[in-house]
């Protein structure tokens, strides 16, 4: 899906609010899925909106509400871009007058940031192997046995704090 396509939101949002009258679609400042109330929120003006856009759509598709362990996390993220390109595929025929391409270029650059954040909370900062999560926020390195929490993390700076 082209970057320039923000054009044709407008009527995407009309199209997908007609098909999902259970999802509310509401402007906000980024992307993102809440399903306590049902809401994707978006931003025309960023790149790559369209397929942002379907891939919030399909977070709500999917049932996606929470995660126990950040690895559930990236595994959520992969489920909901699949169903995005597949979604894109099937109904592009309904969504006459958009172009619903979504290149897995775009995909793959937005699943590494989820990768690369999973691969910086789980890095020991003792000595650098990859750790395991033991608890929520909790991991544990089985090189050097050395313990440390992270913060939530998906918004902003991440940080690890030594507990062993």
């Amino acid at each position: 899906m082209d970057a320039t396509t923000t054009h044709s939101m407008p009527l995407l949002i009309q199209k997908l609010k007609a098909a999902h009258p259970d999802v509310t679609f509401t402007e906000a400042d980024k992307f993102s899925w809440s399903p306590h109330n049902r809401t994707i929120y978006y931003n025309t003006q960023l790149p790559n909106a369209e397929a942002l856009l379907l891939h919030e759509l399909s977070h709500a598709l999917l049932g996606h509400r929470s995660y126990e362990r950040d690895v559930e996390l990236v595994s959520m993220e992969t489920a909901a871009w699949e169903k995005a390109a597949e979604y894109a595929k099937e109904n592009a025929v309904h969504l006459t007058g958009i172009t619903l391409e979504l290149g897995d270029e775009v995909i793959q650059d937005h699943l590494d940031t989820y990768r690369e954040w999973l691969h910086a909370r789980s890095t020991c900062p003792q000595c650098s192997a990859n750790g395991y999560q033991t608890d929520v926020l909790k991991y544990t390195c089985p090189a050097c046995s050395h313990s440390w929490k992270v913060n939530e993390a998906r918004l902003c700076a991440l940080r690890r704090y030594s507990i062993s």
